[in-house]
Formats: structure tokens, C-alpha cells, sequence
């Protein structure tokens, strides 16, 4: 907690080192500034459950969604197994999150279900670092899966600097479909249509009430700016705090940055934890 207030960081990395790529580690840095996410790591570059439990805790942080990755041309694979520990160590702080690729995983359905019967509370699609269009067909089954297990889709929603990514793939025109054919799933937008797509991802916010932004890797004193045509106390209401951990210097420092908008307090304290509470199950907050 922070203040009294609950904190849900849904947009959250903790792999192991040696599955990454060396650009993962010059983002983490460069992104990161001094705070020490390196303190959640082992000399053998593993995440160690009880420090990153005792960082996040020292950051203010009650609920934690870990992320794996299956994006070989991009970070790498990072499994969905080598969270597992880290969800053993405190299933109170921390869930899991589901990823596929349809490059790597057939049926996607299959893989999808072996990860959610694992514990995941939602699914991630990196259509940037995976290089697919998560419009495709082949992926309606999938969210025909999410829809009768209640699972939300986080999808990433912008622009990506690794190499190997493919930023047409970020624009979130591409889930118009979906996200209308879909109306029980919860759509999130990760990083909220970072780059070009801002309007088209606030958009899509404020008009379905089934799409959500997460603030994940994006600076909250520059959100006036990014959403310069929208009205930001009304646009907030549809804001999931996270941060893209380790790139970010540290959740505290976000969250103070997020009340120096001067949005209502109700509506900082949806952003969070009330919405993640409405958008990802069983988180108990």
C-alpha cells in the first residue's frame, strides 16, 4: 500500500537473465534510472521469490501480473514455468499471465489452456515482438476460450524499440473486430497505444466499455500530453496502473507522478486497483 491506497502493478517482467536478449538489458537500464531491480536478482541472474517480493513490497505494490514471453525475434522465450516459484513463494502478491504465438504454438488453444490451468488470471498477445496480426482468424478461438473462462486479453498496444519487433502490428485498429465480436471480453491495451496510436487506443477506451489502457512504460506526468485531445479525468477512468518492471524507476515514483495530475481521488484509486479488481479475477482487492 502506499498511503493507505491498494496498488495492482498488472504489467510486470521478472524472467529469467539468461533467456534475454542483450536489449532487454539495455532497455531495463537505460529505463530503470537507480532503482535496483538487479536486488531481485541471484549472482546466476535468476529472480529470487523472497526479494522480489520484499522489493515490490518496499515499492508499495499488494498485487503483482507476472508476464512470460514467447518472442524468440525479439527477447527471446522466457517461460510461463519460471514463474512459477516466484507465484509459490507469495500467491497472494503475485499472478501469473498467460503468452502465446502463433509462430511457436499449435493449436494456440491448447497452449492457452495448459498456461491458464497453470494459474494465469489473464492472456497476453505480443503481436509486436512475435510478428503477427492478432486480428487473424486463427486467434478467434482463442478469445472464444477467454470469453467462457472470463479471462481478459492484454494485448500490446504501440510501438516497441527491440530489434526483431514489428511496429505495424502495435496499431489497435487491429482488434476493432475482436474486441466488437468479443463484447465478454475485457480487452487491455498495454502501454496504451504507445507512439502513434494514442488517440485510436483512447478512443476505443472511452467508446467500448469492454477496452481498457494500461499505463505500463509510459511516464505519467507526459499523459496530459499524450492524450492532449481527450479529457484526462474522464479518459482516466479507463487507466490500469502498471509499470513494465524493471524498465521503470521504481512504482512509487509512477504512482506519486500519477496523483501530481490532480485527478479525483476516486478515480486514482481506480486506476490503482479498483479497475484491475474489475478486469482480472480472483486478485482480491
Amino acid at each position: 500500500m502506499i498511503d493507505g491506497e491498494i496498488v495492482v502493478d498488472a504489467h510486470v517482467h521478472a524472467p529469467r537473465l539468461s533467456t534475454l536478449k542483450p536489449a532487454w538489458f539495455e532497455w531495463a537500464d537505460t529505463f530503470s534510472g537507480d532503482h535496483p531491480w538487479r536486488d531481485a536478482y541471484d549472482e546466476r541472474g535468476d529472480p529470487v521469490p523472497e526479494r522480489l517480493d520484499a522489493l515490490l513490497e518496499s515499492e508499495g505494490v499488494d498485487r503483482a501480473l507476472l508476464f512470460c514471453e514467447y518472442s524468440p525475434r525479439a527477447t527471446g522465450i522466457q517461460p510461463i514455468e519460471d514463474l512459477l516459484p516466484i507465484v509459490a513463494y507469495n500467491p497472494v502478491r503475485f499472478r501469473l499471465v498467460a503468452n502465446v504465438n502463433p509462430h511457436l504454438h499449435h493449436p494456440l488453444v491448447a497452449e492457452a489452456e495448459r498456461q491458464l490451468d497453470l494459474g494465469a488470471v489473464a492472456l497476453k498477445l505480443h503481436p509486436v515482438h512475435g510478428g503477427f496480426d492478432p486480428a487473424d482468424k486463427e486467434f478467434y478461438p482463442l478469445y472464444a476460450l477467454c470469453a467462457e473462462r472470463g479471462v481478459p486479453v492484454v494485448v500490446h498496444s504501440g510501438t516497441s524499440s527491440f530489434p526483431g519487433a514489428r511496429a505495424r502490428y502495435g496499431d489497435p485498429q487491429l482488434l476493432l473486430d475482436a474486441v466488437e465480436d468479443f463484447p465478454d471480453v475485457q480487452f487491455v491495451f498495454a502501454h496504451g497505444g504507445r507512439g502513434w496510436w494514442y488517440d485510436t487506443a483512447a478512443f476505443l477506451a472511452l467508446a467500448r466499455p469492454n477496452v481498457w489502457l494500461d499505463l505500463a512504460g509510459l511516464p505519467p506526468r507526459k499523459l496530459p500530453e499524450y492524450y492532449a485531445r481527450f479529457g484526462l479525468a474522464r479518459l482516466a477512468t479507463r487507466w490500469i496502473f502498471g509499470t513494465d518492471w524493471p524498465g521503470v524507476p521504481g512504482a512509487s515514483r509512477n504512482i506519486a507522478a500519477l496523483r501530481a495530475l490532480g485527478l479525483p481521488a476516486d478515480t486514482v484509486r481506480a486506476v490503482l486497483s479498483g479497475n484491475a479488481a474489475k478486469v482480472f479475477p480472483g486478485l482480491g482487492v
